[in-house]
């Protein structure tokens, strides 16, 4: 019989790499350098959220010792009507004013892209208003949108037409602010605007050979090579909208005169989230607005998660040809 000789099995177990001295100098001087950022990022950000998080689960007073409470706080929000209003609301100004916003501001980007005599100061013109203070831009249009002394409804009134009252009628608080949006689109103006030069010329051109017109070449060509730009827009005026605040605060205050914790004026028409959360903690509430803090978090999470995958069927990357 011939003998067989087994080879040894070798070993399974992972070579580990040693790190040299001069490597874990490296790493430790390294980590020195950005233990600022670390120390500010654990104590600004992750420090404040998971005590929201736990802080939402009590009844919590500045003046008291906080009691746990467990989910009570998440479900008396499902029976606060004021809640779904609120929710209500900023959903309204999620579905129709975020796409105005975008369509707006693509509209504006192609003809600011236009090669006309005096682009530069037309850029400035479009672009100035979104450096304008929050709150003085508000109380500007606050009297445009006077109903007896505004610029509107006396521009209205030159055309023979009734302008409604913007600022009492709850059936146009809503779109007065939506109008008001649209004064601070410059920044997405700008993204667009950088989006549309970096589209290949020579596409263009092909285009233009082959007999596609001016309308041909933006629907076929422009759109699609800027829909990344547009996927950004989109999250980004999402996440922004959900936060409505600062307009709307003004808004609402202003109408209600001496009675500026009545937020929502008129008739709760402007009563958005985080409206309505700063009105919990101003009431001390600070569990129940922990709460509603998380929950917008959670919807804005879905929300983005939900655009993101949905992309995948409308927006266009160069590079991967699709």
């Amino acid at each position: 019989m011939e003998a067989t000789h087994t080879l040894p099995a070798p070993s399974q177990a992972p070579l580990r790499k040693r790190w040299s001295a001069r490597k874990r100098r490296s790493l430790v001087t390294g980590l020195l350098f950005i233990s600022p950022w670390i120390l500010g990022f654990l104590l600004f950000n992750v420090y404040p959220m998971v005590k929201s998080l736990v802080m939402s689960f009590t009844e919590w007073h500045l003046r008291m010792p906080s009691v746990w409470i467990g989910l009570t706080n998440y479900t008396d929000l499902l029976q606060d009507r004021r809640f779904w209003t609120s929710l209500a609301n900023t959903t309204y100004m999620v579905l129709f004013a975020v796409p105005l916003n975008l369509f707006c501001a693509f509209l504006f980007a192609v003809l600011l892209n236009l090669k006309i005599r005096g682009q530069s100061f037309y850029r400035v013109i479009y672009y100035l208003p979104s450096i304008v203070p929050v709150v003085a831009s508000s109380m500007l249009w606050m009297w445009i949108f006077n109903t007896n002394n505004g610029i509107l409804n006396a521009f209205l009134g030159y055309l023979g037409i009734k302008g409604p009252s913007w600022l009492t009628d709850p059936a146009w608080a809503k779109p007065a602010l939506m109008i008001m949006g649209l004064w601070g689109i410059g920044n997405t103006v700008i993204i667009y605007l950088s989006g549309i030069q970096d589209v290949p010329v020579s596409l263009l051109e092909a285009a233009e050979i082959d007999g596609a017109n001016w309308f041909q070449r933006l629907w076929y060509i422009t759109i699609p090579m800027v829909s990344p730009i547009t996927l950004f827009n989109l999250i980004i005026g999402v996440i922004d909208m959900f936060q409505y605040f600062t307009q709307a605060y003004i808004f609402a205050s202003v109408q209600a005169g001496s009675n500026a914790q009545r937020l929502g004026a008129p008739l709760d028409s402007t009563l958005f989230y985080s409206v309505y959360l700063y009105d919990r903690f101003q009431t001390l509430r600070l569990g129940y607005a922990a709460a509603m803090a998380w929950i917008l978090f959670i919807i804005i999470l879905i929300c983005t998660l939900l655009l993101m995958r949905s992309s995948q069927r409308w927006t266009y990357y160069e590079a991967e040809g699709r």
